[in-house]
């Protein structure tokens, strides 16, 4: 949903067209996958951060219309609300010093952005779920000034026959509320990871990917107060969820996912063909072998781990996996480490005779992403010892066995040990100590029984120092 549109409204004539397009690029990609026609460059890094405007009392600022002219810096881009913003990184390769290129490059764009908002009196924040934002601020006048927004809100309402969105979270509090618009999902903000894969190892790298996600979401939770409520540890998940619900008569456009990948990834683009309505039929005049139409309805689908075509500098199709599971924050320095850990354990669980998803079953691997999201560290799953399947903590599995995991996926990328260690030496301490952001929120408003806006004060002195979340004191 990269890419803008051209008009608001849709006749019967554009959804039959889109039709015909999107049926014939998914043919001429089928022929792509059965001719072993991709990009053979893989191992490509990647990211996309999105961040909260906030005005000095620590509430959302609808104004990244005015920032963004301001900033005026090509990575940089605006989201579905006003007071949401986006980082992209340059792709970056999976080898050497990795994470410190992409930390740095972070850095640096963080950095002008702080810059920048600190001539407009307003400062810029990296949390998934803000624990100021109030609901009744997520309303069309808040939604930022691109038609595809507004065009997507019309088709998600049309194919709910104008039936308000309910939202019905029940965590350590509960949340119950009914919204008209699917506003509410830029109260969830994430940090995107990118990989870019080899075409033989794509299926493994996409299950991989799956299974990865309930110790990615575990460790790295950062939103449990929703609306002035104590939800999940990673609260995000279920508000995407239902705030963007097509209703009963249609499939759900952001969900784990419906099995595993069998032979490719074709699957899925084939699935999104026949199995899922058209949302925005915006026919647009380029050659097939651009895929437009079937990226965009692509683009309309919100799985958590989600297959993306690409184009490589000499125009290659090349095959990239999004993990759109991390929260964003709590520091820059966080988010990367939450890419390393992810990138070794993909690599990781690859490098193993057997595939994880042999011994761990869909089913199994679902719950145990949910049960990530809800109750972070504190979660118990189900995973595969290498002799039998058996339940345990997420903690307990992270420490003993997933960091030795992912520190062997890494270190078969070239990339040096003190690099390494740097990073997953956070996720370690994370897990050993049971503070990931979430754990700090909650911990911080028990012990200095302060309210939400002192809260996001403290988040935001903290995160301005890019010590991990781990580190900071309560």
């Amino acid at each position: 949903m990269g890419s803008e549109v051209t008009q608001r409204f849709f006749e019967a004539e554009d959804f039959s067209r889109f039709r015909e397009l999107l049926d014939e690029e998914t043919a001429l990609l089928k022929k792509l996958f059965d001719e072993h026609g991709f990009s053979h460059r893989g191992n490509v890094a990647g990211f996309e951060l999105e961040a909260w405007l906030v005005d000095q009392a620590g509430d959302p600022l609808p104004d990244n219309e005015k920032f963004l002219a301001a900033l005026n810096n090509s990575l940089v881009v605006p989201e579905l609300a006003k007071f949401n913003i986006e980082l992209n990184g340059s792709p970056c390769q999976l080898t050497g010093k990795v994470f410190s290129r992409l930390h740095e490059e972070l850095t640096a764009t963080w950095q002008l952005c702080r810059e920048t908002a600190a001539t407009l009196d307003c400062q810029v924040l990296t949390i998934g779920t803000l624990p100021t934002a109030k609901a009744e601020l997520f309303v069309d006048a808040n939604m930022s000034e691109m038609l595809r927004y507004k065009s997507l809100n019309d088709r998600v309402m049309a194919l709910r026959d104008g039936q308000h969105l309910k939202i019905d979270i029940e965590g350590d509090e509960t949340l119950n509320l009914i919204h008209h618009d699917v506003m509410l999902e830029a109260a969830t903000t994430s940090f995107q990871i990118h990989l870019q894969c080899r075409p033989d190892a794509a299926v493994r790298d996409f299950n991989a990917s799956l299974i990865a996600s309930a110790p990615l979401v575990a460790v790295g939770a950062n939103s449990p107060f929703l609306f002035g409520r104590d939800l999940w540890d990673e609260s995000r998940i279920p508000l995407f969820e239902q705030a963007v619900d097509v209703g009963e008569r249609n499939k759900p456009r952001v969900t784990f996912g419906s099995g595993y990948v069998r032979e490719s990834l074709y699957e899925l683009f084939e699935e999104n063909r026949t199995e899922h309505m058209i949302l925005l039929p915006m026919v647009q005049d380029a050659p097939p072998s651009r895929f437009n139409h079937l990226r965009f309805q692509n683009g309309t689908m919100w799985r958590w781990v989600r297959p993306l075509l690409g184009f490589d500098f000499d125009g290659q199709v090349h095959l990239r996996i999004e993990q759109r599971v991390p929260s964003a924050g709590p520091t820059l320095k966080d988010c990367v480490a939450n890419a390393a850990f992810y990138y070794g354990l993909v690599r990781g669980f690859g490098l193993q005779s057997r595939p994880p998803e042999t011994d761990l079953s869909f089913g199994e691997a679902r719950d145990n992403f949910y049960s990530g999201a809800r109750y972070g560290l504190n979660a118990r799953v189900c995973w595969f010892d290498g002799k039998r399947l058996r339940e345990d903590n997420v903690r307990k599995i992270i420490v003993e066995e997933y960091l030795a995991l992912a520190r062997r996926g890494l270190e078969s990328l070239n990339i040096p040990e003190e690099e390494i260690s740097e990073y997953l030496d956070i996720i370690g301490a994370r897990a050993d100590g049971g503070r990931n952001g979430a754990a700090w929120q909650r911990r911080w408003i028990a012990l200095n029984r302060g309210s939400l806006h002192d809260l996001v004060a403290a988040y935001r002195e903290l995160q301005d120092t890019n010590e991990p979340v781990h580190s900071w004191p309560l």
